[in-house]
């Protein structure tokens, strides 16, 4: 019985929210394979037909990635460029951000190098000063209305054209690669707002980030290319592989980690992932990075804002802090998860989601009141986290670098562990306060009618509890290197405990407590970080977190959204 050749109506096509048929699927491509390739034989055209039929798969991985990685170049250098008319605007071209705006400036001083007479704040232009209270409410003033305007218009054009682009995408992107149909999710509406509305809920300064959209911005790009091609058009379990490889090429722009993208593809996202599709993932996240990179959307021939390059060895004793670390990490994922969970139940079953317009502002007003006071909490997250990261050099200006230098700075080479100045002691309560404010906020924030990431929050969280914790365990060293866990291995003078790593711990740590990764978060973090003797420092505090999330909830936050929103997602 023939009747794959014609199908009889309702065969073949499958209704919106209905699962997809994998054995049939399958047999209806190997018939169409089979068939191709007994005609190739007969003449030229057939076996040209035949050639094409089989490269069309990584011309479409070639798309996939030229496209994703352009878009997210877009993103990156738009949400830069806003976030910062929040606090001011360029006179020499207002389409410069704060630091393109001051790069051609001839009066710049190396101790002042962000202030520039070309770059005005708010009240430099309406009431011509810096100086004083009145200046100071006007900047506030500015800086709320800037950030209330930006996530009014987000959550205005995901309510009015596509519903489908609030969230991180991740959670639905798992469901459809599971063989779910969810009409519209990845269409060319979804794919426009997304990308609009991303750039404004990022530069709007809530506690967001835009790596888990950017997944989904990806997918919408391989599912839109897939109708140019009629082997992916009519076949949806062949499609869901492209889908698959176009995950790893969205992981590959959010971080600059193509390889990393490709093993949270396979690890968190994927269901079907046969190893066809793993060089075609790895083809992809390439070209995409390659784009992104020739986009240079930073301007420092880096992929992502927090680069950094620490080469400072660790001490076994070490793994000690990196595993309470790691113990934070799976204590702030489970507790995350729980509330969060808690308050998007009440959200649905409630008022509270009849208007989501009304939620979005009262948060941004709320993000935006407490942010501006602590400049920690009023730079974006991205900045924030690449500030946590530095290893303080001779040149550093930030508030995090002002040690009391005691000693001879003609020797070149690594500063030795110093005691800590004035500006690092208020640095740590304005870190503190901003650790109390992620981590209340973020649970309001994830999960409204906006595209909302998880991965830099958690980052952030975790970044700021290592950086405090990694100059506690410097100064300790510094002040008591006689003690016996230190005078082996960290005598006077020397440089022993690098703040930024802890940093980084932690920064894996909480972000493996939300999601439940681990290969491809440490994978992801060494790309990130450039950082290759420290994976035994993050697989540590990945795998303590991932130990005490799971015992303290079964499920990561992609899973409980699922969940909650009631997908017919089945294990592998």
């Amino acid at each position: 019985m023939d009747f794959l050749e014609e199908p009889i109506p309702g065969v073949g096509t499958y209704d919106d929210f209905n699962t997809i048929d994998w054995v049939r699927e399958k047999s209806r491509d190997r018939d169409r394979h089979r068939e191709i390739t007994n005609k190739s034989k007969e003449s030229t055209w057939a076996l040209i037909h035949s050639v094409s039929d089989a490269f069309s798969g990584w011309l479409l991985m070639l798309l996939i990635g030229l496209l994703s990685g352009s878009l997210a170049g877009l993103i990156d250098i738009s949400a830069h460029w806003m976030t910062d008319l929040k606090e001011g605007i360029c006179t020499g071209g207002f389409w410069f951000n704060h630091e393109h705006c001051c790069w051609n400036s001839e009066h710049v001083t190396f101790e002042h190098r962000d202030k520039c007479p070309e770059w005005n704040s708010w009240a430099q232009l309406i009431i011509n000063t810096d100086q004083g209270a009145f200046a100071y409410i006007v900047n506030y003033f500015m800086y709320v209305l800037w950030a209330l305007l930006f996530a009014f218009l987000a959550v205005s054009l995901v309510k009015a054209f596509a519903p489908y682009a609030c969230g991180s995408g991740i959670p639905e992107i798992k469901t459809i690669l599971s063989g779910f149909i969810i009409r519209g999710y990845l269409g060319k509406w979804t794919l426009v707002i997304k990308t609009i509305t991303l750039v404004l809920a990022v530069s709007s300064g809530l506690s967001l980030g835009k790596e888990g959209p950017l997944v989904h911005v990806a997918c919408c790009c391989g599912n839109i290319l897939c109708h140019c091609f009629n082997k992916y058009r009519k076949n949806e379990a062949k499609r869901r592989e492209v889908l698959s490889a176009a995950a790893a090429a969205g992981v590959s722009v959010a971080f600059g980690a193509p390889i990393g993208g490709v093993l949270f593809s396979l690890e968190e996202v994927s269901y079907y992932f046969p190893l066809k599709t793993l060089w075609r993932s790895f083809f992809a996240a390439l070209v995409a990075a390659f784009t992104l990179r020739s986009i240079n959307p930073f301007g420092n021939s880096r992929l992502v804002l927090f680069y950094v390059e620490f080469h400072t060895p660790w001490h076994l004793f070490e793994l000690v802090p990196f595993i309470v670390l790691g113990i934070f990490g799976g204590l702030w994922g489970a507790l995350f998860i729980r509330t969060n969970i808690a308050w998007c139940r009440k959200r649905k079953t409630t008022q509270l989601g009849k208007y989501p317009v009304v939620e979005v502002l009262i948060v941004t007003a709320i993000t935006a009141i407490l942010a501006f006071p602590n400049e920690y909490t009023r730079m974006s997250t991205s900045e924030l986290i690449s500030e946590l990261f530095n290893d303080c050099g001779l040149l550093d200006s930030s508030k995090l670098c002002d040690y009391e230098n005691h000693f001879n700075t003609s020797k070149g080479g690594e500063l030795p562990d110093r005691p800590a100045g004035v500006g690092i002691y208020s640095a740590m309560w304005q870190l503190a306060l901003t650790l109390i404010l992620k981590i209340v906020i973020t649970i309001f924030t994830f999960g409204m009618k906006i595209p909302s990431g998880l991965f830099i929050p958690s980052m952030a969280v975790g970044a700021i509890a290592g950086r405090l914790l990694g100059v506690g365990m410097e100064q300790l060293a510094y002040y008591h290197h006689d003690w016996g866990i230190f005078n082996s291995w960290c005598s006077q003078g020397a440089d022993c405990i690098t703040p930024g790593l802890y940093a980084m711990v932690g920064a894996a740590a909480c972000l493996g407590g939300v999601t439940r990764m681990t290969v491809s978060l440490v994978v992801i973090m060494f790309e990130l970080t450039g950082g290759l003797e420290y994976i035994v420092p993050l697989m540590a505090a990945a795998m303590t977190s991932k130990w005490v999330a799971d015992a303290l909830g079964r499920e990561g936050i992609y899973d409980a959204h699922i969940r909650l929103n009631g997908y017919p997602f089945l294990e592998a």
